[in-house]
C-alpha cells in the first residue's frame, strides 16, 4: 500500500510547464522560471508525495495508478512557449477518461489561464463535465481598490473567504492571480470558491479558483497558473495553497483491498493451541500470579504448563531471533511450577528478551510473561502476544538523528485479554520478576493509538464542525500514515525525557509529587517533538506535518476526555494546551465552530514549549515545594484550578513546615476540572471513547487505506 499520494503532471499537451527546469530554460531562455514547475514538484515530494510527468494520451491505463491528475495550461505554439508532442486539444476519449477517473475517486486539478480562448485549447469541454467553465477575460484591479500586487493592476490579489483559513484553505490568507480568468460555477452548485476577484475589480466578485467534489474524487480549477510557476510560487501563500490543493485533491476514496500488517502467524495452529493454554492458565491466577490450590486444580496447572511449552517449542523454529529468551522461557515456567505455582519470578527469560536489539521492518516477536497491563488489567497474570515490528528505512533515519536504542514501534497481530483493554504500551517493569533488572527497550503500540486517534479525533470533528486541513484529513483516512506518524512521534518523545540540561524528571526519579508535575513533564516531551517536527518539516521530512498534527489533534480531542478525572495529568497536558492556544488566538470557538488560525498555530505551539522548558530549567534555583508552586502558578494561568484547592489559596495557606506528603495530600483529586467545553465534549463523545478499548487496526472498521 502506498502511504502518500502519486501525482501526475500533465507533460503532453503542448504544455506552457516543465517540471525540467533544464527543458523550461529551453521553452525561455530569458527567464526558466516563468516555464518551470520544479519547485512545486519539490514542494509536494517534501511531504512524500511521488511527482512524475505524464508523457502519453489520457487513458484509463495511464491514470490508474495515480491519485492526482494536473493538466497545467496547455496551449499551441503560436500562442504560447510549450513542450509535449501532443497538441493541447483533448480527444473526446481522453475526457472521457478523466472523468471516469475523477468519478472513480481520482484528484484532477486544471489549470487555465487568462484569455482562455486565445490558447487553442478545449479545457472548457472538460471542465464542462464538472460543471465549470473558464471565461475568456484578464481580471483589472482598480488603482484605488488596494488589492493589486506591487501595484501591477493584471496582478490581482484573491480575496479569500472571511475568516483565517480553513479545510483546503488551512493557512492561507493571500494569493496573487497574475494574469486571470475567471470561472463560471453556476452549473456547480456544490463548487466552493476558493478566492475570488475584489469587489473593485473588473470583473468584480468572480471565482479565480473553485473546488468541487464529483463522484468519488474531487477537481480543483484554476483560471491563472502562473501562482505555482518557479518565479512566483513561493510568494505569498502559493507554496501552502499548491501543497493544499494536492492533498485535497488526492483524497478521494479508492476502492483497493485491505490488508492489516499482513501476517498469518496468528493463524498457525501452535499458536492457537499456546493461547488457549493461557488464557485457560489465567483464569486460575490470583492477582498477584499465584495459584490458591484450595481453589484450582494444581494438577491442571502443570498439564496446561507443559502445553504451553510445547508450543513453545514448536513456535521458536520461526523466532529464531530471540532462540535464548525462548530457551530460557520454559525453565522460567517450570521453576514456577516446582514452586508450588506461588507469585512468578520470569526474571531469567525478561532479560533474555531484547526487542530492541532486533529493529528489523516486518520482524515478529512472541511475547510471554506473567505482567500487568497499564491502562488495562492490573493483575500479574499470563498474557501471551504476537507484535509485528515497523522498522523502515526513513524511520531508522528519525532514529539516528534522534537516538533512542530502547524504542520499539510495535503492531498487533493477536493478543491475550489483558491487552482487550486500553493499553497500548508493553513495557519490561511489568513483569513480575524477583529484583528490578536494567531495563533496555519499551514498545508502544502504533497501531492501537493510531486507530483510536483517528475515531476520535473524527468524532470529535464533526461534533466541533472542524474544517480539517487538507493534511489533517489524510492523516484520518489511511490508518498506515497513522501508525507511521505515532511511531515517529512516539520515538522522540521518549528520547526527550530525562534529555538536555532540565533538573528532573519526574517520572523515573519515583518520588510522589503533585500530578500536575508528571503533566507538565510529559506536556513538555509532547511540545519539543512538536517542535522538532517543525524543524523537520522545514528540511522535508514527510511524516513530519502528521507528527505535529497528531500531537496537536490527540492532546486537544482524546486526552482530556479520557478516563476518570483523578490526578488525570494527561487530560491536564491537554487542557492547558487548548488554553494556550485560545489565549493567543490560535484557536477558536465561535458559534459552536472549532477552527483554528493554522498560520499561527506552530509558532504559538513552539512558544508553549519554550515557556515550559523555561519553567522546567529555573527549577534547579528552587527548592523541591517551591519548584511544585512555581509549577502551579504556571498551569493556573492557563487552567482555573478547582474552586475547594487549597493549593490556589497561596503559599501562605499551605503547610510547609510540614512534611511534604501532606502537601501533595491537600491536592485535589481533580484539582483542575474540565471547562465547559471539554464537559460539553466528554458529554457527548463518551460513547466514542469507549468504542475505542482494545481497538487494533484490524479491528477498526475505518481504517480503509487512501490508497493501495
Amino acid at each position: 500500500m502506498r502511504v502518500f499520494p502519486k501525482v501526475l503532471i500533465d507533460q503532453a499537451h503542448s504544455s506552457a510547464w516543465s517540471l525540467d527546469r533544464s527543458v523550461a530554460a529551453t521553452m525561455n531562455p530569458a527567464n526558466p522560471a516563468d516555464a518551470s514547475l520544479s519547485i512545486a514538484v519539490s514542494a509536494l515530494e517534501a511531504r512524500g508525495f511521488e511527482v512524475a510527468g505524464l508523457t502519453s494520451r489520457f487513458t484509463p491505463d495511464a491514470l490508474s495508478d495515480a491519485d492526482v491528475l494536473v493538466i497545467d495550461h496547455p496551449a499551441e505554439a503560436r500562442a504560447e512557449r510549450v513542450m509535449g508532442d501532443l497538441p493541447p486539444v483533448l480527444e473526446p476519449d481522453e475526457i472521457d477518461a478523466v472523468v471516469q477517473y475523477v468519478e472513480a475517486g481520482g484528484g484532477l486539478i486544471v489549470f487555465a489561464e487568462c484569455e482562455q480562448d486565445t490558447y487553442g485549447n478545449n479545457l472548457n469541454e472538460l471542465l464542462a463535465r464538472f460543471g465549470l467553465r473558464v471565461e475568456s477575460t484578464l481580471v483589472h484591479e482598480s488603482a484605488d481598490g488596494g488589492r493589486r500586487h506591487h501595484r501591477n493592476a493584471t496582478w490581482v490579489l484573491g480575496e479569500i473567504p472571511s475568516g483565517h483559513g480553513q479545510g483546503v484553505l488551512a493557512g492561507v490568507d493571500e494569493l496573487c492571480f497574475y494574469r486571470a480568468g475567471v470561472i463560471d460555477i453556476s452549473d456547480c452548485p456544490q463548487a466552493q470558491v476558493l478566492a475570488s476577484s475584489s469587489a473593485t475589480a473588473h470583473p468584480a466578485g468572480r471565482p479565480l479558483a473553485v473546488a468541487t467534489p464529483f463522484g468519488a474524487g474531487r477537481v480543483v480549477a484554476l483560471a491563472d497558473s502562473d501562482l505555482v510557476g518557479d518565479d512566483s510560487i513561493e510568494e505569498l501563500d502559493h507554496s501552502r495553497f499548491w501543497t493544499n490543493i494536492a492533498t485535497w485533491a488526492s483524497a478521494g476514496r479508492r476502492a483497493a483491498p485491505r490488508e492489516v500488517n499482513g501476517s498469518q502467524t496468528a493463524n498457525l495452529p501452535e499458536w492457537k493451541r499456546l493461547k488457549a493454554a493461557v488464557l485457560e492458565l489465567r483464569e486460575m491466577q490470583s492477582k498477584d500470579g499465584s495459584i490458591d490450590g484450595t481453589a484450582h486444580s494444581h494438577e491442571r496447572a502443570r498439564e496446561l504448563v507443559e502445553k504451553i511449552v510445547t508450543e513453545i517449542n514448536s513456535l521458536a523454529t520461526l523466532f529464531r531471533h530471540e532462540h535464548e529468551y525462548l530457551a530460557a522461557l520454559p525453565a522460567d515456567f517450570r521453576r514456577w511450577v516446582d514452586g508450588g505455582f506461588g507469585v512468578p519470578d520470569f526474571l531469567d527469560s525478561l532479560v533474555l528478551f531484547r526487542p530492541d536489539q532486533h529493529r528489523l521492518d516486518g520482524i515478529e516477536h512472541l511475547v510471554l510473561f506473567p505482567m500487568y497491563t497499564q491502562n488495562g488489567n492490573p493483575n500479574r497474570v499470563f498474557e501471551a502476544l504476537l507484535v509485528t515490528v515497523p522498522w523502515p528505512e526513513w524511520l531508522a533515519d528519525v532514529e539516528r538523528e534522534y537516538v533512542n536504542s530502547a524504542f520499539v514501534p510495535v503492531n498487533f497481530l493477536d493478543f491475550t485479554p489483558g491487552y482487550d483493554t486500553n493499553c497500548a504500551v508493553l513495557f519490561p517493569e511489568t513483569v513480575a520478576v524477583r529484583e528490578v533488572p536494567k531495563f533496555h527497550w519499551g514498545a508502544i503500540f502504533c497501531d492501537r493509538e493510531g486507530a483510536r486517534f483517528r475515531r476520535v479525533v473524527e468524532a470529535a470533528s464533526d461534533l466541533l464542525h472542524l474544517q480539517l486541513p487538507p493534511d489533517g484529513e489524510r492523516l484520518l483516512a489511511s490508518q498506515e500514515l497513522a501508525q507511521s506518524t505515532f511511531a515517529m512521534w512516539d520515538l522522540i518523545h521518549d528520547r526527550t525525557h530525562s534529555h538536555g540540561d532540565l533538573p528532573f524528571d519526574p517520572f523515573m526519579i519515583k518520588q510522589r509529587m503533585p500530578f500536575w508535575m508528571y503533566a507538565l513533564e510529559e506536556l513538555r516531551c509532547d511540545l519539543a517533538t512538536f517542535r522538532e517536527a517543525v524543524k523537520l518539516e522545514a528540511e522535508g521530512q514527510p511524516y513530519a506535518k502528521s507528527v505535529q498534527l497528531a500531537i496537536l489533534f490527540d492532546r486537544l480531542f482524546r486526552f482530556p476526555i479520557t478516563g476518570d478525572r483523578v490526578r488525570n495529568y494527561d487530560g491536564l497536558g491537554g487542557q492547558l494546551m487548548f488554553a494556550y492556544l485560545h489565549k493567543h488566538d490560535a484557536l477558536r470557538w465561535t458559534d459552536n465552530k472549532l477552527s483554528f488560525d493554522w498560520r499561527r498555530v506552530p509558532d504559538v505551539v513552539v512558544a508553549l514549549c519554550e515557556e515550559v522548558e523555561t519553567l522546567y530549567r529555573s527549577g534547579i534555583d528552587r527548592s523541591r515545594v517551591g519548584h511544585w508552586l512555581a509549577s502551579y502558578e504556571f498551569v493556573t494561568r492557563y487552567v482555573a484550578p478547582h474552586p475547594a484547592s487549597a493549593w490556589a489559596k497561596g503559599a501562605q495557606e499551605l503547610p510547609l513546615d510540614g512534611p511534604v506528603k501532606a502537601l501533595v495530600d491537600l491536592v485535589q483529586p481533580d484539582e483542575f476540572p474540565l471547562n465547559v467545553f471539554y464537559e460539553a465534549l466528554r458529554k457527548k463523545l463518551s460513547g466514542v471513547i469507549e468504542s475505542t478499548r482494545g481497538i487494533t487496526a484490524a479491528t477498526d472498521a475505518s481504517s480503509t487505506p487512501v490508497v493501495a
